[in-house]
């Protein structure tokens, strides 16, 4: 059996580890971070998401330290309908829940579910050669490793792409995001709720992680970014007391801010033994909450691909054939929708609303069907 390295212990990187381990793989795992962070954010698993991880047999175990969320609405800043989206139909059809969960939580669920892979940890990759079916790897701190296959699953800024790669575009969606996680008590009917309140050239989301914290995030505009220490109370006091509670209740040193990127989709995700995943290979805006739910279908796929074909060769190339399309679909519908969500053109605020709210209610369906189905 392939001994295989993983660079990267995120979300995706885990979640292939597990597959792989699964299927009887020798995995290890080797990531930059000197240890794992417990603060930070939350993140939403789509149906897709929690799909693979019921063939990965950990489903139950998510959903029960998860809040499930019923479904999705964007709405106007003062708490109004624009549109909503009701997954009851959708998630009785898959027979799959929508769930959000403190990235920490799902972090430790992963870790739980691998049995004999080694995690080592401060250890940033510094280069990668590939000779004789091997490939060796060094890293900062001065040790190697030798092993035959290579995922990458260390980033939008994966150094594993760069060592393969060197033509590739990251694209600056020219917006800023905060993250935090709150404890304020707001109206319950919000509780089974991912919401998104969507005005001119700025938006704010909240989901409830569990029955007393709620994961959030807010965005503007680059242009109108002042500094990390800007008043985000200030900022969205036009929008409904609800907001205001929440950012109020959130520890302002544990709020994380970022500015958004996206990779430009790629021609090629792997270079002999080596194989690209998650952001590595597809990083996307958040748009459509799909970026680690991405990463964690491919993990599957790739595992699936390693252990039912004959070379190294054939199993990355059918992955990519199987994820390709779908990953860089996200990757364009997201990046657009940024665009269309964070516009400060008033006249096209009120059209973009104004669609929305008519749009029948079967098309956003078949669309989630689409995005939600596995085809592998």
């Amino acid at each position: 059996m392939k001994k295989i390295t993983i660079i990267g212990a995120g979300i995706g990187g885990l979640t292939a580890a597990i597959a792989l381990e699964q299927k009887g793989f020798k995995v290890e795992v080797f990531e930059s971070a000197t240890k794992f962070k417990k603060a930070g954010s939350g993140i939403n698993l789509a149906i897709n998401a929690m799909l693979v991880y019921k063939r990965l047999g950990i489903y139950d175990t998510i959903v029960r330290n998860a809040h499930i969320s019923n479904s999705m609405n964007i709405r106007t800043k003062d708490l109004r309908f624009i549109t909503a989206i009701n997954l009851s139909k959708v998630e009785k059809e898959f027979d799959t829940k929508t769930v959000a969960i403190h990235r920490a939580t799902l972090h430790h669920i992963l870790i739980q579910h691998l049995d004999g892979v080694d995690i080592h940890l401060h250890k940033k990759l510094k280069t990668l050669k590939q000779s004789n079916g091997k490939v060796e790897l060094s890293f900062e701190d001065g040790t190697t490793h030798t092993t035959e296959i290579v995922i990458g699953a260390d980033g939008i800024h994966s150094a594993v792409r760069k060592s393969i790669f060197n033509n590739t575009t990251l694209r600056d969606a020219k917006q800023i995001c905060w993250r935090g996680i709150s404890k304020a008590k707001i109206n319950p009917k919000h509780k089974g709720e991912l919401n998104e309140l969507w005005s001119k050239g700025k938006r704010f989301g909240f989901v409830h992680i569990t029955k007393d914290e709620i994961y959030w995030f807010a965005l503007i505009n680059k242009k109108k970014f002042i500094n990390k220490n800007i008043d985000l109370q200030e900022l969205f006091s036009d929008y409904h007391p609800t907001i205001k509670s929440i950012i109020e209740e959130t520890p302002k040193e544990d709020i994380l801010c970022n500015e958004l990127w996206d990779l430009k989709p790629i021609e090629k995700w792997y270079y002999k033994n080596v194989c690209l995943l998650g952001d590595a290979a597809h990083a996307t805006t958040p748009n459509m909450g799909q970026g680690a739910v991405q990463a964690i279908e491919s993990a599957l796929a790739l595992s699936i691909c390693l252990e039912e074909e004959n070379s190294i060769e054939s199993a990355f190339r059918r992955y990519q054939n199987i994820r390709k399309e779908k990953a860089n679909y996200v990757t364009q519908t997201s990046w657009k929708i940024g665009k269309l969500a964070q516009t400060e053109n008033t006249i096209i605020c009120a059209i973009r609303n104004f669609m929305m709210k008519k749009l029948p209610a079967r098309i956003t369906e078949n669309q989630n069907r689409k995005l939600f189905k596995l085809n592998f």
